[in-house]
C-alpha cells in the first residue's frame, strides 16, 4: 500500500500502445508468470509537462473501456513504488475518461496493433524470447510484444536472495519476418551456477501454434 506522502497525478494524452503487463519470476530452470493486466503507452502530460509515459490498468479497466491505439485518455494515476517489478511507471489508475477516435486506416502487420486480447489468450499462446534490440525497433507497438520484470530467486534456501532484470518476449505468429530471438538467457542460481535457457523451451511452449498463428 502507497504511505501517506503518495500524490495521485493528472495525466492526459493519446495512447500509442497496448501491451500485456506481465511479471515473470525465475528460480533456475522455473518461471512463474503474473498476469497483472496491461501496459498503456501515451504521448501526452503529466503534471502539466509533455512527454511520453505508460500506465499500468488491471484487466477490469481493460474490459470496461477496451483500451486500443489512437484513444484519448485522461485520470489520475500513482508512481510506482518499485520500477524493478512493474514494466510501466504509473499504476493504480482512477478517474479514467476515454474518447475514442473515429474509423482510422487499418496498417499491414506487422507490427500488429488495435485493442489486446484476453490475458487468458496469451497464456494459451504462450511466448517465445524476444531480442531486446528487435523489439526496441520494431515490437514497441505491437500488441504481441512484451517487455516484463523478471524477479530471479538466486537460492532456494534462502529465498531472500534476489535480483532483478527486464526481459522481452513475443507472443505473435511464428512466421513474422521480423522476429529475432537474440541469445539464449542465462539464469543465476546458488553457489556460482547458471542454467541456461534453451530454443527447446520456446519450442515447446509454442508447439500448439501453427506458424501462422
Amino acid at each position: 500500500m502507497p504511505g501517506p506522502a503518495a500524490t495521485k497525478l493528472d495525466w492526459q494524452g493519446t495512447i500509442t500502445a497496448v501491451q500485456p503487463r506481465i511479471r515473470m519470476t525465475r528460480s533456475f530452470d522455473q518461471r512463474h508468470h503474473s498476469y497483472l493486466g496491461y501496459a498503456l503507452f501515451v504521448e501526452g502530460v503529466v503534471e502539466g509537462a509533455a512527454r511520453l509515459f505508460s500506465l499500468g490498468v488491471g484487466p477490469a479497466a481493460h474490459e470496461k473501456h477496451g483500451f486500443a491505439p489512437g484513444d484519448v485518455v485522461s485520470g489520475q494515476a500513482l508512481s510506482v513504488p518499485d520500477p524493478e517489478l512493474e514494466p510501466v511507471e504509473f499504476y493504480k489508475v482512477t478517474r479514467i475518461r476515454v474518447a475514442k477516435p473515429g474509423e482510422s486506416p487499418k496498417e499491414e502487420p506487422p507490427p500488429w496493433t488495435g485493442a489486446p486480447p484476453s490475458l487468458a489468450t496469451y497464456r494459451e499462446r504462450g511466448h517465445r524470447r524476444l531480442a531486446a534490440q528487435t523489439y526496441e525497433s520494431h515490437c514497441t507497438r505491437c500488441l504481441w510484444g512484451a517487455r516484463m520484470p523478471v524477479e530471479m530467486i538466486l537460492d532456494q534456501w534462502n529465498p531472500d536472495r534476489r535480483s532483478y532484470r527486464f526481459e522481452t518476449f513475443c507472443y505473435g505468429p511464428k512466421s513474422c519476418l521480423r522476429y529475432r530471438p537474440g541469445p539464449a538467457r542465462k539464469v543465476p542460481g546458488r553457489k556460482g551456477m547458471s542454467w541456461t535457457e534453451e530454443d527447446w523451451v520456446d519450442e515447446q511452449d509454442t508447439a500448439h501454434r501453427e506458424p501462422g498463428e
